[in-house]
């Protein structure tokens, strides 16, 4: 069960959210504040898991709210104005609602808070299986098995997925690798790193994978060939 606090000055979004947390049965409202001052200073007191927060309040909008917070704690974001979506998502908010927003939309986002807290607290052994991205304002979970090949484009990553449409995020190449297995996944250029079990085959200085021919950098081609044919 999730512990969370609500505060959004608005009445009857307290309620829906409250009542959609019921419905639910998985997130347990433990306190709700109109006033955001209240609920700051209760938060610093108690903390909470997570915190459904209402950014344009009067006297402490949600985002300086989010800001003062002494303790890491997750955050949906709920709002009616979608122009906050850029500055939720770099405050590393798990989703973002607008409202008025659905039961299965508010679902949806409890949701990826539930599995957040699951992977933060997972033993290290089932690491290697799933990791969290920040994409499309929001938290994306991404399983390991289902990546088919990672492109680099400048600042941003795009991560093609098996049977799923490819996810674009802010990320470099490196950063990435780090989170996936090194015995899975090989660095073929500076702009592909590539899963080896998709590999279909090498053809010159390239590997075919579903179809598409992905260049080898010299600089990597004898680790590519290494970990593609076990030949040093």
């Amino acid at each position: 069960m999730i512990k969370a606090v609500a505060i959004d000055d608005e009445p009857i979004a307290i309620k829906v959210i409250e009542n959609f947390c019921k419905e639910l049965g998985t997130v347990n409202i433990e306190k709700s504040f109109g006033d955001p001052r209240d609920g700051l200073r209760h938060l610093n007191k108690f903390p909470a898991d997570l915190v459904f927060l209402d950014i344009d309040m009067p006297g402490l909008n949600g985002i300086d709210l989010y800001k003062q917070l002494k303790q890491d704690t997750m955050v949906i974001f709920i709002t009616s104005r979608a122009d906050y979506a850029v500055e939720g998502f770099n405050l590393k908010a798990v989703d973002y609602l607008v409202k008025p927003f659905t039961y299965e939309r508010f679902a949806q986002a409890v949701r990826k808070a539930h599995e957040y807290l699951n992977f933060l607290t997972q033993s290290p052994v089932s690491d290697d299986k799933h990791f969290f991205i920040r994409a499309d304002f929001s938290l994306i979970k991404v399983n390991i098995a289902d990546i088919v090949s990672v492109e680099g484009l400048d600042d941003y990553i795009r991560i093609h997925l098996n049977g799923h449409k490819p996810i674009v995020a802010r990320m470099t190449m490196k950063n990435l690798l780090e989170k996936l297995p090194a015995k899975d996944f090989v660095r073929i250029h500076r702009s592909f790193i590539v899963a080896v079990k998709r590999v279909e085959r090498i053809k010159n200085k390239s590997v075919i994978i579903e179809g598409k021919e992905l260049p080898i950098g010299s600089s990597y081609e004898n680790e590519v060939m290494k970990k593609l044919t076990g030949k040093e």
